[in-house]
């Protein structure tokens, strides 16, 4: 007798990466599994273009094409509904995570994945599935938790109150540590702009001039009262 299952249907896929012999490996390992590509591209503005023009079940994109695989993905999710967006990269960045998933992406994989597990992974989402790391789910969850949090934070200082964010009173209590930017970014695995745009918010609302008249004001604070703060 024969099988009643139905053979899988064949999918479409974009893929966006920025060197030519990652392209040519993606292709071969997703064709041998019965995908078919219909494009590659090197940059942003290429598979924003290839998607518009060829409505793929599945754009892979690289995190770090020239101009933003992140921005390519919004724009790609603004326009076409239907298309699943997986991400494909190196970066284990939570920044890119997050913002990868902020832009619509349905999911996030690593360069590490090997060559059989990929197509499935990407047949997966189709299946109205999520694709995600084991290491990266954990983050997730993580962030998730934090969310529901309450995410403002009052403190007083010099007989101001200011509202910060869980994440921008974190990277206050760093500053007020004397950390440069570049380990505040490595401890949070973000990058050092983003960073510079949380001490940019501080100092803002802080009403100080710059980074330095932050931290000699927080240099004042009581300790026990930031440690009280942190803790609710």
């Amino acid at each position: 007798m024969g099988s009643s299952r139905e053979p899988a249907r064949e999918l479409t896929v974009i893929i966006a990466d920025d060197q030519a012999v990652t392209r040519a490996g993606v292709r071969r390992a997703l064709e041998a599994a019965g995908l078919r590509v219909l494009a590659e591209a090197s940059n942003a503005a290429g598979v924003v273009a290839a998607a518009l023009a060829h409505r793929p079940d599945i754009c892979l994109l690289d995190v770090c094409i020239p101009g933003n695989g992140i921005v390519a993905a919004e724009q790609i999710r603004s326009s076409l509904a239907e298309t699943k967006i997986v991400m494909l990269t190196s970066s284990e960045r939570d920044e890119d995570l997050f913002g990868a998933l902020r832009a619509g992406a349905d999911g996030y994989l690593l360069k590490t994945i090997s060559a059989e597990r990929l197509p499935r992974a990407l047949r997966g989402v189709v299946d109205d599935g999520a694709a995600l790391p084991r290491a990266l789910t954990a983050r997730l969850i993580r962030e998730f938790r934090s969310n529901t949090r309450d995410r403002r934070l009052q403190i007083t200082l010099a007989g101001k109150s200011v509202e910060l964010t869980a994440r921008e009173f974190e990277v206050l209590e760093y500053m007020r540590r004397g950390e440069p930017t570049a380990k505040i970014a490595q401890h949070f695995r973000i990058s050092d702009v983003t960073v510079r745009r949380h001490v940019s918010a501080i100092v803002r609302k802080l009403g100080v001039p710059d980074r330095r008249a932050a931290i000699t004001l927080l240099r004042r604070t009581d300790d026990l009262q930031l440690r009280n703060l942190a803790a609710r």
